[in-house]
């Protein structure tokens, strides 16, 4: 067995916790504590959030798309690959390492992706992009945590509230879609987003790319035409 390697560690903003990049092998994972984050070998539900999102757009020549969470950069891959190429994609990622990480260490897996003319990513917090846009985005989707609850930030609570999904609607173009990941079913979140006035769909996707594995919930909440 190839043991696990440390590679990196970077505090978490205005919190306590700590991520922690580790190798073994061509395997990559970030750690928050005891918790594993996201895996590289563990793709499938990330690279399904931008397609779902992208289904729900499908006519839009220009898409403005807003990343929360850059991760391993699965999603933005996935988007990449699949959003028009007239798209301008903007990735939100709090924790400056990460960034670094991703020119750095984990460069083969991003793949080219964070030089791609669409794409600008921005060090700054998901939310406070979100409270200053009105009527900005066609998609904003969420990859920041395990759930809709601030698990790596407790700060990210404020993106799951009903205050905060209004924002989130308020930031979005009519027709446009609010997409959510999370590790696990929450029935309560899927009433908050039909309260704050969304027509939500819950969807259970598989982890892996090749359909095994855990199922993780992905959340389309898209809002009225007018």
């Amino acid at each position: 067995m190839i043991p696990w390697e440390h590679l990196g560690t970077a505090r978490i903003p205005g919190e306590e916790g700590e991520l922690r990049l580790m190798r073994r092998g061509s395997e990559f994972s970030i750690m928050l504590g005891a918790n594993e984050l996201m895996n590289s070998r563990l793709s499938g539900s990330e690279e399904a959030l931008a397609r779902l999102a992208l289904e729900l757009i499908p006519d839009r020549d220009r898409p403005g798309i807003l990343i929360g969470g850059l991760g391993m950069g699965f999603t933005l891959r996935a988007l990449v690959e699949q959003a028009s190429a007239k798209a301008r994609i903007v990735v939100a990622e709090l924790v400056p390492e990460v960034i670094d990480w991703a020119r750095g260490e984990m460069a083969a897996i991003f793949a080219g992706g964070l030089d791609d003319p669409r794409v600008y990513i921005r060090n700054a917090d998901i939310a406070d992009i979100i409270a200053a846009a009105d009527r900005e985005f066609d998609a904003i989707l969420l990859d920041v945590d395990n759930g809709p609850e601030g698990l790596t930030t407790e700060a990210n609570d404020r993106l799951y509230d009903v205050p905060g999904l209004g924002q989130a609607r308020q930031a979005l173009k009519d027709g446009g879609v609010l997409a959510i990941w999370s590790a696990h079913p929450d029935r309560g979140f899927t009433a908050r987003l039909a309260q704050a006035g969304f027509a939500v769909e819950e969807h259970k996707v598989r982890a892996s790319r090749k359909g095994r594995g855990a199922k993780h919930v992905i959340w389309t909440a898209k809002k009225a035409e007018r």
